[in-house]
């Protein structure tokens, strides 16, 4: 007949003076010469009883009892009994291989492995809380590293053991008896298949799902903003499922390192590769400026997770997880950057040629800037995605009166101190489309003062630098001055510089005034300058120029005039 393989030493066999416990059912050196002793014939009598007890297939037992839960000290007795029947199979294989006692043995071996099965299978399917991951992992007898995760209340027996720490202790008794026994198959197949099903189903209830690149593709912004938000919630299940498992795994199958990492890879592996594929999908998917702030987000998850995912995922059956999450992490990487150089590429494409009502503020600079100081507020997940990444472009030195002795160290400032430079580009052309030389360079004063506020109230303050902001606070009052002396050249020319002596000439040169201040206040009455700081300093500034001009003239010629006024108020 065949008998199933038990492991076996090949230690020489000596004298059995007593029964083996079970923890040390595979040292041979316990056995006498070739004799069935009355000893062994007491354990196959023994082990018939108990076994015969609970064989599954007995009618009084149709309806399932856990022995494990019905009587504790005949569970221990069982399984006892199991490696005292093992040890004395060893002798009988070895010794007297076609006895009618080892026929018995062999049978009531099949049958306590029936039952341990379907005991092993009870404990897993009906006692899941028990072995729900935070209270695996909360255990203080189970972990990885030392955790300070406090432990979940759980009811503690007479024995002062709890139920999640007896749930523990029966899975390792039972599972150390069947693979000691030669049924580790058998035991790895229901272990698996009933914790994957656990771990898959915990997965769909948390949402996780498969989606194609195409799918992630035609969503629009809000609805990608909502999946990947729960996707970084929902990725928190590395710190709690995953490590659950791995705990579990490691203490039932403490005896096997091959088994524990043969299951947890059958149990793991599909649901965890699904989980990091989703970030690597989004960066796959159709790319928009706005998309790499979710990019930065699953970045920034991964990277703070990435310590645990090697540390739950060590073992190297489980390194296509660790595979998968690198590979997300370098396409996240990847696409943040491509993002970027687009977005610059978008700024240069821009071919608006409808100037801006009244020299106001663009849109390109406000999107532009709004979008710049957000990768700011950003700039340590940005700088993480840049770290090991190379320059995906060469490009040119930034000009020297861009920064006064040197440009930005960081890779961070120095690609937001591009975009902006490409963004200044972009507005000094854009001011080329007025006719009106005083309006184009007021739209230049409004539109640098907008990227001069923008830096001084955001991050980029810090990353740019007081001297870079400086400078460009220098050149928007050169803007605003060269505003000045064109747009109210005409008023203050109608002035002349040496004094009248002819009463007609210097009622002329009121009149040319007059006129000339009527001309610019209608046609700068729709001009704007947004910002009230700039608004005030121009202010203040035309009427520096122009009133004592007019008053020096006024007060030179009053006499002539006989003190009749003929300018008006403005």
């Amino acid at each position: 007949m065949e008998i199933h393989e038990i492991p076996t030493t090949t230690t020489p066999r000596k004298a059995m003076p007593s029964l083996i416990h079970p923890s040390k059912i595979n040292d041979a050196n316990q056995f006498s010469p070739p004799t069935i002793s009355t000893t062994m014939q007491d354990v196959i009598v023994n082990a018939e009883t108990i076994i015969s007890k609970w064989d599954p297939s007995r009618p009084s037992l149709e309806k399932f009892a856990s022995l494990f839960q019905e009587n504790r000290e005949e569970a221990e007795e069982f399984v006892k009994c199991v490696g005292d029947l093992r040890t004395v199979m060893h002798f009988l294989v070895s010794q007297h291989a076609g006895s009618s006692q080892l026929v018995l043995a062999n049978k009531l071996m099949k049958i306590a492995m029936i039952r341990l099965e379907k005991e092993l299978y009870h404990i897993l399917s009906t006692r899941r809380e028990c072995l729900n991951p935070e209270s695996v992992s909360g255990g203080s007898s189970l972990s990885l590293s030392n955790s300070d995760e406090e432990e979940d209340d759980d009811r503690v027996g007479e024995d002062g053991v709890s139920d999640v720490e007896r749930a523990l202790l029966d899975l390792k008794l039972i599972a150390g008896s069947m693979i000691s026994s030669g049924y580790s198959k058998e035991c790895s197949k229901i272990y698996r298949i009933t914790r994957k099903s656990i771990v898959d189903e915990e997965l769909y209830r948390l949402g996780i799902r498969g989606y194609t690149v195409s799918q992630i593709s035609r969503m629009d912004q809000d609805a990608l903003e909502h999946q990947v938000k729960k996707w970084v919630n929902t990725a928190k299940v590395v710190r709690t499922l995953f490590r659950g498992e791995r705990l579990l795994c490691d203490h039932v199958f403490a005896v096997s390192e091959t088994i524990k990492q043969t299951c947890i890879a059958h149990t793991t592996t599909e649901g965890a590769i699904n989980l990091f594929r989703f970030p690597e999908t989004v960066a796959k998917s159709k790319r928009s400026p706005e998309k790499i702030f979710l990019v930065m987000n699953l970045f920034e998850t991964l990277s703070e997770l990435w310590p645990e995912i090697e540390s739950i995922f060590s073992y190297e059956p489980l390194s296509p997880i660790k595979l998968q999450a690198l590979s997300s992490m370098h396409k996240l990487s990847d696409a943040a950057q491509t993002i970027s150089l687009e977005f610059v590429s978008s700024i240069q494409k821009n071919s608006s040629k409808t100037p801006i009502p009244g020299g106001g503020i663009h849109p390109l600079n406000c999107s532009v800037m709004n979008y710049v100081s957000l990768l700011a507020d950003n700039s340590g997940i940005l700088s993480d995605i840049l770290a090991d990444e190379p320059e995906t472009v060469a490009r040119s030195p930034f000009p020297e009166s861009y920064f006064d002795s040197r440009s930005p160290t960081s890779r961070v400032a120095s690609q937001l101190a591009w975009i902006i430079l490409v963004l200044l580009c972009k507005l000094d052309s854009k001011a080329e489309i007025y006719r009106d030389i005083g309006l184009s360079y007021l739209f230049l004063a409004n539109n640098l003062q907008f990227v001069v506020e923008k830096v001084s109230t955001s991050a980029l303050r810090l990353l740019l630098g007081q001297d870079w902001l400086s400078k460009l606070q220098t050149k928007v009052k050169l803007y605003a001055g060269n505003y000045e002396s064109v747009a109210w050249a005409k008023v203050l020319s109608s002035l002349p510089a040496e004094k009248e002596e002819s009463a007609h000439k210097i009622k002329e040169h009121f009149k040319q005034f007059n006129s000339a201040f009527e001309a610019a206040y209608r046609k700068q009455s729709s001009w704007v300058v947004p910002d009230p700081k700039l608004r005030d300093e121009i202010k203040v500034s035309i009427a520096r120029k122009l009133v004592p001009a007019y008053r020096e003239f006024y007060d030179s010629n009053l006499a002539i005039l006989s003190g009749r006024r003929t300018w008006k108020s403005w």
